[in-house]
């Protein structure tokens, strides 16, 4: 027998609920589903919907209660290169919806989970509001490129030196490919900027980048303030993306010589954490 259900759900694109019908028969186990074009609607945003209602990471994170499927691009990440330990002083750039946030307050155990282990902090910086997160400190609505947020951030740290800063921020896409990748290129070098301020020696970075030719500039800028630099890119990112990370390990500092490589401008800002 075969069963029509019809639902909503809100577009990444146009943010509007969209209608979807997922078919099935009572004798499948796996089944896809198929959106029914929406009129007046881009390709795009169709797309979209047919891959997220399709995505298994989605899934897994609904079942597992993250806040999205970008969780498990950090946790991957963190399996495998082992940056995020119990005590450890996390920050999140552009932590809206929060997942990693879950992920890195599970791991230094900032939420007390863990009696026995040391307690870490984590702190989760947006543009966006974000909902609040038991052992983590947000400040949404917040660019951590502003000095006076940083300033606040340094205040809350109470003088501590940070362990881990995250980024899996993008700019907000465009046509122009080049474009948005010279977009993320500078956005990343805002982040760095920011981490050289608050990193300790031997503290690590880990940044979302769309890959493209300026990459080399960024990566230049990278190893010379951190022992290691790799390319990393989970399996929970999409292969059909260009986004790749950046791992820098073991930060260094500052080299003698002041850095002109990025400009101080900062893009506006999208968070691309689905």
């Amino acid at each position: 027998m075969t069963f029509t259900l019809v639902y909503g759900i809100r577009c990444g694109f146009c943010k509007q609920v969209k209608h979807v019908y997922r078919s099935f028969t009572t004798s499948q186990t796996n089944y896809k589903v198929t959106v029914k074009k929406l009129k007046g609607k881009s390709s795009g945003s169709q797309k979209w919907l047919t891959q997220q209602l399709n995505d298994p990471y989605v899934k897994r994170a609904k079942l597992e209660n993250w806040r999205c499927r970008s969780a498990f691009k950090l946790l991957e990440i963190d399996e495998k290169h082992k940056i995020l330990r119990p005590g450890n002083v996390v920050i999140d750039c552009g932590a809206a919806p929060g997942s990693w946030c879950q992920v890195a307050a599970k791991k230094v155990n900032s939420s007390k989970s863990e009696p026995n282990r040391p307690v870490g902090t984590v702190i989760g910086v947006d543009l966006l509001h974000i909902e609040p997160l038991d052992g983590v400190t947000f400040f949404p609505k917040s660019d951590f490129t502003n000095k006076d947020v940083q300033k606040s951030i340094l205040e809350s740290l109470g003088g501590k030196k940070v362990h881990v800063v995250l980024s899996d921020m993008a700019p907000k896409s465009s046509d122009a490919r080049q474009l948005d990748h010279e977009l993320s290129v500078e956005l990343c070098a805002s982040v760095l900027r920011f981490s050289v301020g608050v990193l300790r020696h031997g503290g690590h970075l880990l940044c979302k980048l769309w890959m493209g030719p300026e990459q080399d500039k960024l990566q230049r800028a990278l190893d010379r303030m951190f022992t290691t630099v790799r390319v990393v890119k989970p399996p929970a990112s999409r292969t059909s993306s260009s986004e790749i990370y950046y791992l820098a390990k073991d930060f260094r500092g500052v080299p003698s010589e002041k850095s002109k490589t990025f400009s101080k401008t900062t893009p506006e800002v999208c968070n691309d954490n689905d």
